[in-house]
């Protein structure tokens, strides 16, 4: 499979990168600033010169610690989650992209146990982003294709800022297992599926159930 992919020098994109190549994958990463992911002509051309069969739309722009209570300060990853993911949509439903894989966050979910029909509802100014993202997958979905929205835990270890877990956050997932979930959601059929740590408070069994994944087995 043809794997057009955003964000590829980010942490995602680190531990994503070399598993695609793995399992026989041929990945194409856009070098940091070498694409505008706000141009619409450019997107295309470059999905179209990649010939991808799937996206992986993997870019953020997370503030540093100390500004995350700064609404400005997320304006360029909203642009990302939002704008950007509607225009790699757009390009991959007028072409013959036939996959699309966005990762967002347990965070939509409110405190305490939940999966994925457990209802969101009104969101902090930094999750508004993510959920548009994860429209986008629908309405790509909607269009015949197959749209997936992996929601991760709050990750951690190496490139993460954090070494270990923190389980205030309610969910968690290590980097290393991220990388093999991503993986496997390019087998997954349309849907949202959270991937997370055991113990905490948000279920993965839906993704387990469709993939065979478990944390712990992604180095």
């Amino acid at each position: 499979m043809r794997v057009f992919v955003t964000g590829g020098s980010g942490v995602l994109g680190q531990v994503l990168l070399p598993r695609l190549k793995a399992a026989g994958h041929k990945a194409v990463a856009p070098a940091n600033g070498a694409l505008d992911l706000f141009d619409p002509g450019a997107v295309a051309e470059a999905l179209a010169a990649a010939d991808a069969d799937a996206i992986m739309h993997l870019a953020t722009r997370i503030p540093p610690e100390e500004r995350m209570g700064e609404p400005e300060a997320w304006a360029e990853n909203d642009r990302l989650r939002a704008e950007a993911s509607r225009i790699l949509v757009d390009a991959a439903i007028a072409g013959e992209v036939g996959t699309y894989v966005v990762p967002t966050i347990t965070f939509v979910y409110p405190p305490g146990p939940a999966d994925e029909e457990t209802p969101i509802g009104e969101q902090p100014f930094f999750l508004e982003s993510a959920l548009a993202a994860e429209a986008e997958a629908a309405r790509f979905a909607g269009a015949g294709r197959t749209g997936v929205v992996l929601r991760l835990g709050l990750l951690y270890g190496p490139g993460t800022g954090s070494d270990e877990p923190n389980p205030m956050f309610g969910a968690t997932l290590e980097i290393d297992d991220a990388g093999a979930a991503l993986l496997a959601a390019l087998e997954l059929p349309s849907g949202i599926y959270n991937v997370v740590d055991d113990g905490g408070d948000v279920s993965a069994e839906r993704f387990k159930a469709a993939t065979g994944w478990r944390p712990g087995a992604g180095a």
